[in-house]
């Protein structure tokens, strides 16, 4: 069905005026300053956004849906993170696909995958995560970027489960180089965080409190230097996935001043969160365990002013679902430790509010920065073609959004699965009123109106 929304404030990563769009066959193919109705078909549905922003359909770059954590697995399916992704306004989710070193490669593409096929609401694609490099593996990393993943994800984490070590790492960062893909990269150093782990616990510090010093700036830092040195000599692109701290912003910011192609992602999570939420009593400092871990206080305010000056390119969630309930409770001492909890804080559904609220309304960033962050660029970056911005021909993903409607948050009636939300009880301002996929309206009110299934596996450009 045709879609006519008039009267909106149109912003994208650089522009910001009033007009009307008009949209047919899955794209836009109409802005003007204003379209007459009459010029349309009469069946086209029509939506005032007088005194509301259009937005482009954001993009989370960076999520867990199907997530094998201990012989347990994260909550959500596709059904429920294409809901609350869309509810939130995120039209656009590319997940990690997680192999461990003992997996094909090929099987778990297609494992993943499988997953979301037939299933989604909102479009969708992934990063091939790379456990191992042997002859078997680049010949299936070459056929998967073949089929249109243009993206690979490292872990220089987690010894002997998902890292890779510096062979396997060099000689993927020359695959990308020479496929035109881009390397994604968690970015610590997992020997540092294997001995930290072992003394802390043998110390008895066994509390969730301790998980952020197990794995420290320093470490962090460490992760990300390493990954620049290896990007450099290998002619690599790399994107740093949810740094968390000024030392490794620091790092790569210098590197790529000398030349490296290297883009820095944040998370939401690190932006509005602090190290002291992972310090509550009663083992509720578990909800807010994940890695790189929260931070002291002056690190999310210096990740707000590298995402002011664009040094920070993107803003995604890292989301990974897990309940308390049965899941972070496996590192309830004295049965567990801060190792057995399942990293990860849900956060799909309210990334773009929370970063409205606490970036656009508290001043710390603008709406296109903003926009540029949360949509822009991750299109441009991961080769999501008509994806991230408003202009002709571009898919019809688009969110009408109410600047000042103001609301609380609730895990009671949120559309994520698991059982909690860390941001219980916050009040935000900002909400999506429409939310339309290629020209489907998805969304109303915050309320899912849409249909599953019709979501997109996106094949994407190699870029790079």
């Amino acid at each position: 069905m045709p879609l006519l929304i008039t009267n909106g404030r149109i912003v994208t990563a650089t522009d910001d005026y009033e007009a009307d769009i008009y949209c047919a066959d899955e794209t836009i193919t109409r802005i003007e300053r204003s379209i007459d109705p009459a010029t349309v078909p009469p069946e086209a549905e029509w939506i005032d956004a007088a005194g509301r922003y259009v937005f482009p359909g954001f993009i989370d770059p960076h999520v867990h849906v199907h997530l094998p954590f201990r012989g347990t697995h994260a909550r959500d399916t596709w059904v429920s993170i294409s809901r609350a992704a869309l509810v939130g306004g995120t039209t656009t989710l590319i997940e990690m696909i997680c192999p461990t070193r003992d997996d094909d490669l090929m099987e778990a593409f297609h494992l993943w995958t499988g997953k979301a096929a037939g299933v989604a609401a909102c479009d969708y694609s992934f990063h091939m995560g790379v456990p191992r490099f042997d002859h078997g593996a680049a010949a299936q990393l070459r056929e998967i970027a073949d089929s249109g993943i243009s993206s690979f994800k490292v872990f220089l984490a987690y010894k002997g489960a998902l890292g890779v070590d510096d062979e396997e790492l060099y000689r993927t960062l020359k695959l990308a180089t020479e496929v035109g893909a881009i390397v994604t990269a968690h970015c610590e150093n997992e020997t540092l965080v294997a001995e930290r782990q072992r003394e802390l616990v043998s110390a008895g510090r066994t509390g969730p409190q301790w998980h952020e010093p197990s794995r420290p700036v320093q470490v962090e830092a460490e992760g990300v230097h390493h990954l620049m040195t290896f990007a450099r000599l290998a002619g690599a692109a790399v994107y740093v996935v949810h740094t968390s701290c000024e030392p490794a912003v620091l790092v790569a910011q210098r590197a790529r001043e000398r030349g490296a192609r290297v883009w820095i992602e944040s998370v939401i999570p690190h932006l509005v969160l602090d190290r002291t939420c992972a310090e509550r009593e009663n083992f509720d400092g578990a909800k807010y365990i994940m890695s790189p871990p929260l931070r002291e206080a002056r690190h999310p305010a210096f990740l707000w002013d590298a995402l002011r000056s664009r040094v920070i390119s993107t803003v995604a969630t890292d989301h990974a679902p897990f309940d308390f309930a049965g899941q972070k409770e496996m590192g309830r001492p004295p049965r567990g430790d801060f190792t057995d909890i399942p990293n990860g804080i849900p956060s799909v559904e309210h990334r773009v509010d929370l970063l409205y609220t606490h970036g656009v309304v508290a001043g710390r960033i603008d709406l296109n920065t903003f926009v540029d962050c949360a949509s822009t660029q991750a299109a441009r970056l991961f080769g999501l073609e008509g994806k991230g911005s408003i202009a002709v021909g571009y898919d019809a993903d688009l969110v009408v959004y109410d600047g000042d409607h103001r609301w609380t948050v609730s895990g009671e009636d949120h559309h994520m699965a698991t059982d909690h939300s860390v941001f219980e009880g916050w009040r935000l301002r900002g909400r999506a009123s429409v939310v339309t996929v290629r020209g489907k309206v998805m969304v109303r009110d915050g309320r899912f109106v849409g249909e599953l299934g019709g979501g997109r596996l996106l094949r994407r450009a190699a870029v790079h």
